[in-house]
């Protein structure tokens, strides 16, 4: 059975290195099951490692982390206009985000209904294009300290390109820091100010301001322009679980897409598709330099590789739904040796045990 193993200790070691980096409070961002790390467990370790501020995009999310946060805070980072979703923020308690005057007017509406105060981090948008008021509606945004039952305790943007556009980064924070003044000259206290996330705080200087958010840092999984101190982490793991040797010339997995050229001694893996293994992410932006490496990788006829007993083998066959035939000729590889694959644990189903070692 697959499972997906995180190193404890080198998660510990990349927070602290974080921590020092930011200089500044963490929001530990823990959305998409905990950056498939698995949220409960991942939020666990940054809780015992003292960030007090959590983060996420899903409100199915907010019970999760209540079962396992004391006095912490949550942070919904979704301006939502949906009145059921804007209760479940304001019943539990959490930190909403207004990014639009509906947004607001609905968030007011059900924190008077309930009798409660929520508090709100209001969003500007600086250019990537979802949530946010626009900086030519500013007025809008201090309009919305205005309601009687939101307390606003914080502000922030999102950079769309901090992982490879410094100078964008930095016009995105120009624009930022106007709004803010923009809002304090209106008299209105703007509490935390945040917009750095991972790739900002590792690709881009005197971006902290009152705190950060990271997420995918703390992975080591995360796009910089230099090498970083952190350790990349997660690996995909399974038994071997059957072995066969077949002659020169047999073909190898769906379509005979694969023939050996001697005669080989297969390991077969049970991992697949299905465990996320193969998948990759869709790219953001199409460019010509993304178009070039694709057809770079068909050339080269791109090599998967499994790694059995600290040795790498080749993938042969393509990969199946839920097994890998590896070629493991000349080696000692038996039943039951543990065969691992790096992966994103983003790419990981979610339904594979997370195992903190």
């Amino acid at each position: 059975m697959s499972r997906y193993i995180i190193d404890k200790s080198k998660l510990i070691e990349n927070i602290e290195i974080i921590k020092e980096k930011a200089g500044v409070p963490i929001i530990g961002v823990v959305k998409g099951n905990g950056y498939g790390f698995g949220i409960k467990e991942f939020t666990t370790v940054l809780k015992k490692c003292g960030i007090k501020t959590f983060a996420v995009t899903e409100v199915t999310d907010i019970p999760v982390l209540k079962e396992i946060l004391d006095d912490e805070d949550i942070l919904v980072m979704r301006s939502t206009c949906i009145k059921e979703e804007a209760e479940i923020i304001a019943k539990n308690g959490c930190i909403a985000t207004i990014g639009s005057t509906e947004s607001c007017r609905v968030m007011n509406e059900v924190s008077k209904e309930l009798n409660v105060k929520t508090r709100c981090h209001l969003k500007i948008d600086t250019g990537m294009g979802r949530y946010g008021f626009l900086l030519n509606d500013i007025t809008s945004a201090v309009d919305c300290y205005k309601a009687e039952n939101l307390e606003f305790i914080g502000v922030y943007t999102h950079f769309s390109s901090a992982f490879r556009n410094e100078q964008l980064t930095k016009a995105q924070l120009v624009l930022f820091k106007d709004a803010v003044d923009q809002i304090k000259k209106a008299g209105y206290n703007t509490g935390t100010v945040h917009c750095a996330n991972s790739p900002a705080l590792l690709n881009v200087e005197d971006v902290c301001l009152d705190s950060v958010r990271i997420g995918s840092a703390f992975t080591g999984r995360v796009i910089t322009k230099q090498k970083t101190k952190l350790n990349r982490l997660g690996s995909l793991e399974a038994e071997v679980i059957d072995m066969k040797t077949v002659p020169k010339g047999f073909y190898v997995g769906y379509n005979g897409t694969y023939k050996t050229k001697r005669e080989t001694k297969i390991a077969v893996v049970p991992i697949g598709h299905y465990d996320g293994f193969g998948l990759t992410k869709e790219k953001e932006l199409i460019d010509l330099h993304y178009v070039l490496s694709v057809f770079k990788q068909f050339l080269k006829k791109k090599q998967m590789y499994v790694r059995i007993n600290g040795r790498m083998y080749h993938v042969i066959g393509g990969i199946g739904l839920s097994h890998t035939a590896v070629d493991v000729t000349g080696s000692d590889v038996k039943c039951g040796d543990i065969a691992s694959v790096d992966i994103s644990p983003l790419m990981v189903n979610p339904r594979i045990e997370r195992i903190y070692k």
